[in-house]
């Protein structure tokens, strides 16, 4: 979410103005996002802009705050189909009760909720909405079509996470898509334009390097907050892209291959400037265990742990455990 972007709809909300709400900014009402959805879509993000008043200026003023501080905060939205189903509905009887009062009203709202449960809006809410603007910091909502007459939505005021993904594979082709769909920032890299194809990369961002090697990719920073997958074709090139992720100190970089492999690669590793410290904080094999053979089955184990290590790296151990309580883990 942009800063400016939220910026010029308090700017228009206190001239009194219709604000615009992108929806490349929003993009929770995307088409793509709500493809098959009755009750939300672009068109619903322009309703609800229509409704908003200077009495929302504090909800996109605390966004901002947000924004800034780089706090884990959305913008929620609550959607509106059926206003008198919305108040009347009551709790069922399998999960926890919020009391006979339904939604404290028929209207859409946008509000701000953060990891630690602060909300502000522009009007009272009821218990079941806490209940479910709570909810949103799951992102959307886990719980968005559980009552009648409404729905929800929500969109992070944090950016994604960037995953590196070294090689062109069909492995890599995998987890591109299933990374991207479960929120990363994908950037796929290698010197082969038929492998590094749009068709196989329609998501990813795609950096094609040149002169038939990896040797191009010292010329590219990475961020400390970056993940790296390294995964080039017949590993030719799994030790310069160990190399670089050591290098730029990335929060995590994985492996894949056999140990026979990774002996080898250890050797030219530590050869090219690698301390045997930053060798072993190389994740291998990469990906959670669980017998996955084939490019599809190791996708879901790499996007499983990377899935983790965001969630290990946003969230303390307190509160971690917390929700595994929660769980009844």
């Amino acid at each position: 979410m942009k800063k400016e972007t939220l910026e010029a709809i308090v700017a228009a909300l206190q001239e009194g103005c219709t604000p615009v709400l992108p929806v490349e900014e929003f993009a929770c009402f995307s088409e793509e996002a709500t493809a098959g959805d009755a009750h939300k879509g672009p068109e619903t993000l322009q309703a609800i802009a229509a409704t908003l008043t200077p009495a929302d200026i504090p909800t996109f003023q605390r966004a901002i705050r947000a924004v800034d501080e780089g706090d884990l905060a959305w913008l929620g939205f609550k959607v509106v189909f059926d206003p008198q189903a919305a108040v009347a509905n009551v709790d069922n009887e399998v999960t926890k009760k919020y009391g006979q009062q339904g939604s404290a009203d028929g209207q859409p709202l946008v509000f701000f909720c953060n990891d630690a449960k602060e909300i502000v809006a522009s009007r009272p809410y009821s218990p079941r909405d806490t209940f479910q603007m709570k909810d949103v910091t799951r992102g959307p909502s886990m719980h968005n079509d559980q009552f009648d007459g409404l729905t929800w939505a929500s969109e992070p005021l944090f950016g994604k996470v960037r995953v590196w993904l070294l090689g062109a594979s069909d492995a890599a082709v995998e987890v591109a898509a299933l990374a991207n769909h479960v929120g990363f920032h994908v950037i796929a890299v290698d010197y082969d334009p038929a492998f590094l194809s749009p068709e196989r990369f329609p998501e990813a961002e795609r950096i094609l390097l040149h002169g038939g090697n990896f040797t191009e990719l010292a010329n590219m920073p990475a961020r400390p907050e970056d993940y790296v997958c390294v995964l080039t074709r017949g590993h030719m090139f799994d030790p310069e892209a160990c190399v670089w992720a050591c290098q730029n100190g990335v929060h995590y970089v994985g492996m894949m291959g056999c140990s026979g492999k990774n002996d080898r690669v250890r050797e030219l590793v530590l050869e090219g400037g690698v301390s045997e410290a930053d060798w072993q904080r190389v994740k291998r094999p990469i990906g959670l265990k669980f017998g996955a053979k084939t490019p599809a089955e190791l996708a879901i184990a790499i996007v499983a742990e990377l899935v983790d290590v965001r969630y290990r790296q946003r969230y303390s151990q307190e509160a971690r455990d917390l929700h595994d309580a929660h769980l009844g883990r």
